[in-house]
């Protein structure tokens, strides 16, 4: 983990605050950037999302705030005592840990909520805070990374030392990459798909970092390909399925999401998905399926994101809406196991 020391005065102040307001006889009352849809915007010269100037008072007179503003507070004091004791926990521990104390969380999509408002509240990622969901990414390939961790720092690692990749958690996000020989960082979406590509030693001829993005990325995978990408000046390529969804991966990867417009530093404007395309499925006689009510309303919402307003990716939409079928990556395995490897990505990668 990087220096907790930022994180640990930002939550004191907090604390002193409210306690502050206490000694005075006034109820405490926080002010957190608003996260409605309406103070979403979009920054063209960062090419992401930002929230806008409005602002939510949580006033712990108002009844109705009173129990949000209570398990803030809780969450806040969690948080420092995590980073206090050089630990971490999965945002699932966190939710089973308030149970202890009486939250009163209702759901653990309350609780992560709850971790967002803190997020907004104080201007660090939870990651800062070493609250982290639970892990469902990996990487391979050529890289010595350092840790920063309690009890790991300085120890080196080579990303190739488990043939299964190694999972993307706190203490890899958190490295240094020192040295590296390879050229890209090439992400897939799929578990089989990245497996595959170590097996056929992709990662060499192409001397390529993988990346198994596990379905959309979560923000610990996708701030360790921007370390790579800004650290080593890998280029990246995102390799998805053939549908508006793996699309939308690449895309949020390139451009971010809504959900985390209070979050600087996550995207990789300069990314390249390099398909599958609608165009990929005709050239090459994929195997398809139809696709569903729910993929075609997806694509006339996408038709509508101002992030895909390029006309590249406005005519990857229309073509979808003209097939109407998807593909997965998967799909070229009908031409032999290898020949996503020796001739699809071969030329786009090229």
């Amino acid at each position: 983990m990087n220096d907790p020391k930022p994180a640990i005065e930002t939550l004191a102040s907090l604390g002193q605050k409210i306690i502050q307001s206490l000694r005075e006889n006034r109820y405490p009352v926080l002010e957190i950037p608003d996260r409605r849809t309406s103070n979403i915007v979009y920054d063209e010269n960062s090419n992401h999302y930002v929230l806008g100037s409005s602002r939510s008072i949580r006033d712990s007179s108002n009844v109705k705030h009173v129990k949000r503003f209570a398990q803030l507070t809780w969450v806040a004091s969690f948080a420092k005592e995590l980073l206090q004791a050089s630990r971490t926990s999965s945002l699932r521990d966190l939710y089973y840990s308030s149970e202890a104390f009486g939250v009163g969380f209702s759901s653990q999509s309350e609780s992560d909520r709850i971790v967002t408002d803190l997020e907004c509240l104080t201007g660090f990622p939870r990651e800062s805070f070493g609250i982290y969901p639970e892990e469902h990414s990996s990487i391979y390939g050529e890289v010595v990374m350092r840790y920063t961790v309690s009890g790991y720092e300085g120890k080196e690692i080579d990303l190739t030392v488990s043939p299964d990749g190694l999972p993307v958690g706190p203490a890899l996000m958190t490295a240094e990459p020192l040295e590296s020989n390879a050229e890209i960082v090439l992400a897939v979406e799929s578990g089989g798909m990245f497996s595959r590509l170590i097996e056929t030693k992709a990662w060499k001829r192409f001397n390529a970092v993988l990346v198994q993005l596990g379905g959309q990325s979560p923000r610990s995978t996708r701030r360790l390909m921007r370390n790579l990408h800004v650290s080593l000046g890998l280029p990246v390529y995102i390799f998805t399925d053939g549908d508006p969804w793996g699309m939308h991966i690449a895309k949020v990867i390139i451009s971010g999401s809504a959900n985390s417009a209070h979050i600087q530093d996550l995207t990789i404007p300069h990314a390249k998905w390099i398909g599958v395309t609608p165009e990929d499925i005709v050239q090459y006689s994929l195997p398809t399926e139809p696709m569903s009510d729910a993929d075609l309303k997806r694509l006339d919402e996408l038709s509508q994101d101002v992030r895909y307003s390029e006309p590249e990716w406005q005519n990857h939409i229309q073509q979808f809406k003209k097939i109407r079928t998807k593909a997965e990556q998967q799909a070229f395995s009908r031409f032999g196991m290898d020949y996503v490897v020796d001739t699809y990505l071969s030329k786009k990668i090229s």
